[in-house]
């Protein structure tokens, strides 16, 4: 444009503006005519050689108006001129100029045609104006203003609206709406921003914040009431506000940090009101305690409704908090998409801290609940408050596993600790009372019915029950109304009425127990009433004409025999005498015995931990019995050297383990007091047991009871067993195994010692043996008639079998018990026959020969007396009598095999066959044979 505008002020041409001013004919310069602009236009033109011959002009010629274009070319003239090149370089100089003056003829052309517009448009602007009147102006302003002030009387209205929100949101907090309060206060702020060009709307601002965090401080409040008594209509409301506010987290963290403050404050109050109530004064030293050393005040009286009222306390928090996250479960699950004010990122925050809180409370709650289970000594609590505490506790341990899964270590290691320092003390009292009780035990029947079993016991019932240790009674209570509560959790029975730890009141009750006949074996009372009802009334069930002895029948046959009452007797008599034969014998000290353990399984039952302590202190309660039985009536010198194997090798092991481990045998004796406290001084018979009368069999019925008993205690451990085995640790079980094998299974072999002083003394086995050494075996002829001692013990076998059945009118003998007696009597019988055969100085084949017929004699009238087959030793009297017919190698083979025969035995058997078949050489060879077997015994 600067080439232009230079090159148009050379030539003498105007500005546009210049032209536009005067709208006159341009000066000095020829416009083209119409033809010579069209012949111009039609002439082809080459743009890119135009615009090239543009660029080489020399930007000297657009510098200035006082540039001299002549003198500056001739400036440029070689000093000597070449006529062909000026005038190359003249026509060069043309078409430069003709380009350029082309252009500029172009851009005139434009400016006259542009003034021509602006003057058409300056004339329509005239009319323009002519045609409107100022009060049409007017009316349009006047409708401009109106307008405004219209917009202007909107914002007052809703300025005054917004000075005014503080009324409705008063009560939008009394009313506890506080998600519409919230979003009162967002749409003012809103509202607000809309406005803040107003002076009074900045106050307003201010005024709204306020509020705001007024709303917060009250939520905080609202938010921290749902950890006590959650109510889906106040959390919902609580849940929305924080949403709106977008502090869905902050919520989140404020909830747990309530839910803390909340386990502390509810568990101190507990606690404090009843240190309180019992301390009985208006000292308030212990409200400014810790909570720890606050739980070491309660009394024993108050322990166990306190730990209730704490546990109760503890279940709402923590059902507070199950419902809270169930609340969020539906509230997730009902909306797909995040609402207003919500995100993916604050649900899944919301999920993990609820989940993580779960942990965290529970911990808590075990806390509290162990300082309050450690800070009393429970060593001195009765069993029955003891066991109620151990309930309570497993309770809560099974609202813990539903509540988070946790396996409650905190509280098994605290109830553990306090359990087994309970059980010490306890079993440690529980072993005196035992020997308190066999010590005055006059082994009387107690009068148990004949169908008596454990399960009866109050003590077992929660065997029939088939519950974990860890379920409550008030569960099983709930779960005995059909299988489908069952299935169900605490939570989802108690979610939204009562309390899982509601139960002791019932659960306390009584139940009476039908176990006790009415008298011994129901036998007085009962075997009177066999005879005497059919005097009384047993005629009226029987009519009148079976009254009578003969019926004529219509038909005039033979008639009929009427049912007599002896009949009717004998059936009655047999039904009793069956359920006499059924009813189990027992002790009161064993039926007490089965009551401690049934005790102790209960506390094994509701803590497992504790499992092995007590099954150590079951096997020690049967231990003591079984000494108690052996040392009673089964310990005696007469039997320790013989040879009939009364005392298994298993049996002596463990009377010598329990003697070892539990029997305090001197107790003057100084030792470890820990020691000391694991062991019980041996029991004494009482003064009232009188075992040396004859008259009652050495005091048989004693033996019988005190033995059946044992072997009864020893029948119910057997069917525990397995589910004492579930109880037990799995590393433990070895020790119940052991037991078993080597303890609970010895109880029968304690009939062979017990009965055997019995057999023993029961027959005159001396008198026997004068007898014999009375007969006269060197004889030569073969006798036919037997001697005259086997009558005389056949008697006493005899009157041994009346006296059983005179002791078995008071105490019923059991079949084994009869067989050992039998075996025992048979045994030594038969030993006193080798004896006094082997006392013979002199015998001859004819009198081998009569021994053998006394020996036969004597069996044959035996197999009469008793059922017992094989008869007992019945081998070793043949066998010895038979002996003698060997010959020296047969008898030295003899010696070598038989020694269950005794030296003495042995060597009369060689002493008597001299001179008859053995010589002296061999005689001597014989008793040296002897004398070696016997050398190692000494």
């Amino acid at each position: 444009m600067q080439k232009i505008k230079s090159l148009m002020t050379r030539q003498g041409l105007k500005s546009p503006q210049e032209s536009m001013a005067d709208l006159s004919p341009v000066e000095n310069f020829r416009i083209p005519s119409k033809e010579e602009l069209r012949e111009l236009r039609e002439q082809p033109i080459d743009p890119q050689a135009e615009q090239e011959i543009i660029d080489s002009i020399e930007e000297v010629y657009f510098s200035n108006d006082a540039f001299d274009m002549v003198q500056h070319e001739l400036e440029k003239l070689p000093p000597e001129l070449n006529l062909q090149e000026l005038e190359e370089y003249r026509d060069k100089l043309k078409r430069q100029q003709a380009a350029e003056l082309e252009r500029v003829t172009a851009l005139q052309t434009n400016l006259q045609l542009a003034a021509v517009i602006c003057t058409n448009a300056r004339r329509q602007l005239g009319v323009a104006k002519e045609g409107f009147t100022g009060a049409s102006l007017g009316l349009l302003a006047n409708q401009r203003r109106r307008h405004l002030l219209t917009g202007l009387l909107k914002s007052l209205r809703t300025i005054k609206t917004l000075q005014r929100t503080d009324v409705r949101l008063s009560e939008m907090l009394e009313e506890e709406d506080y998600p519409g309060a919230i979003q009162l206060c967002l749409e003012c702020q809103k509202a607000a921003s809309t406005f803040k060009h107003y002076s009074c709307i900045s106050e307003l601002n201010s005024k709204l914040q306020d509020t705001l965090e007024q709303i917060e401080e009250q939520l905080d409040v609202a938010l921290s009431k749902t950890c006590k008594h959650f109510d889906v209509a106040h959390y919902t409301k609580v849940q929305l506000a924080y949403t709106l506010l977008g502090k869905t987290q902050t919520a989140m963290d404020q909830l747990h940090m309530h839910f803390t403050q909340a386990i502390h404050n509810t568990v101190f109050q507990v606690v404090l009101g009843y240190v309180e109530l019992c301390a009985g004064n208006a000292d308030t030293k212990f409200q400014k305690m810790q909570y720890k050393d606050l739980c070491t005040h309660i009394t024993l009286d108050s322990y166990i409704p306190c730990l209730t009222d704490l546990c109760k306390a503890l279940w709402e928090v923590m059902l507070s908090y199950h419902r809270t996250m169930q609340w969020h479960e539906e509230h997730d699950n009902m909306e797909t998409s995040p609402g207003p004010g919500d995100s993916v990122v604050d649900r899944s925050y919301v999920k993990k801290k609820l989940e993580h809180g779960l942990t965290r409370i529970w911990q808590d709650v075990q806390l509290k609940v162990k300082a309050y289970i450690l800070g009393t000594d429970m060593s001195n609590f009765k069993y029955d408050d003891f066991i109620v505490v151990l309930d309570v506790i497993s309770r809560l341990m099974q609202v813990g596993e539903e509540f988070c899964g946790s396996k409650s270590e905190v509280l098994q290691e605290s109830i553990k600790w306090q359990s087994v320092n309970y059980f010490k003390h306890y079993h440690r009292a529980r072993l005196e009372e035992l020997r308190m009780f066999l010590e005055n035990e006059t082994w009387e029947l107690c009068p148990v019915k004949s169908n008596f079993n454990i399960a009866q016991l109050h003590e077992f019932k929660f065997m029939g029950q088939c519950r974990s240790p860890s379920v409550s009674p008030s569960r099983q209570a709930a779960s005995s109304t059909g299988l489908a509560q069952e299935e169900l959790s605490l939570f989802q029975l108690y979610l939204l009425e009562g309390n899982p730890f509601e139960m002791h009141i019932e659960h306390k009750e009584e139940e009476t127990e039908d176990v006790l006949a009415s008298n011994g074996y129901e036998s007085d009372e009962l075997e009177k009433c066999v005879y005497q009802d059919y005097d009384n009334d047993s005629d009226s069930d029987v009519p009148e004409e079976l009254k009578q002895d003969y019926v004529d029948e219509q038909t005039g046959d033979a008639p009929l025999k009427s049912v007599s009452r002896e009949t009717i007797r004998s059936k009655k008599k047999s039904d009793y005498n069956l359920n006499k034969a059924n009813a189990p014998i027992l002790t009161n000290t064993t039926l007490n015995v089965i009551r401690l353990v049934g005790k102790y399984m209960q506390m094994m039952n509701i803590l497992k931990p504790i499992a092995f302590d007590v099954i150590h202190c079951v096997s020690q309660l049967f231990d003591y019995y079984l000494y108690a039985v052996y040392t009673f009536f089964g310990r005696n010198d007469m039997y320790e050297s013989s040879s009939l194997g009364l005392i298994s090798s298993r049996l002596r092991t463990t009377l010598n383990r329990i003697q070892e481990s539990l029997i305090e045998v001197n107790a003057g004796v100084h030792g470890a007091v820990e020691e000391r406290k694991e062991k019980v001084p041996s029991p004494h018979l009482s003064q009232l047991v009188v075992l040396t009368n004859s008259g009652t069999l050495y005091g048989l019925a004693q033996r019988v009871v005190a033995t059946e008993s044992l072997v009864f205690l020893a029948e119910q451990f057997e069917s525990l067993q397995s589910h004492l085995d579930t109880m037990m640790p799995a590393a433990k079980k070895p020790f119940l195994q052991q037991f078993y094998s080597q303890t609970v299974s010895t109880a029968s072999e304690l009939r062979k010692p017990i009965y055997w002083i019995v057999a023993a003394r029961a027959i005159d086995y001396e008198q026997m043996l004068l007898l014999m050494a009375g007969v006269k075996w060197d004889i030569r002829e073969i006798m036919s008639q037997h001697n005259v001692y086997v009558d005389v013990l056949l008697k006493e076998f005899e009157q041994f079998n009346k006296r059983l059945a005179d002791v078995s009118r008071h105490v019923r003998i059991p079949l084994p018990v009869s067989n050992v007696l039998w075996e025992h009597c048979i045994r030594l019988a038969n030993r006193t026959l080798v004896e006094g055969y082997a006392n013979v100085k002199k015998c001859s084949n004819e009198g081998r020969a009569l021994m053998q017929l006394d020996f036969q004699q004597f069996l044959m009238k035996l197999e009469k007396l008793t059922d017992l087959r094989p008869i007992p030793d019945k081998e070793f009297v043949e066998t010895y009598i038979k002996a003698y017919y060997l010959t020296e190698n047969d008898m030295e083979q003899f010696i070598k095999n038989h020694r269950e025969y005794s030296m003495k035995q042995l060597a009369n058997l060689v002493n008597v066959c001299l001179g008859s078949h053995i010589n002296k050489k061999a005689r001597q060879k014989l008793l040296a044979a002897i004398d070696d077997i016997d050398r190692p015994k000494r």
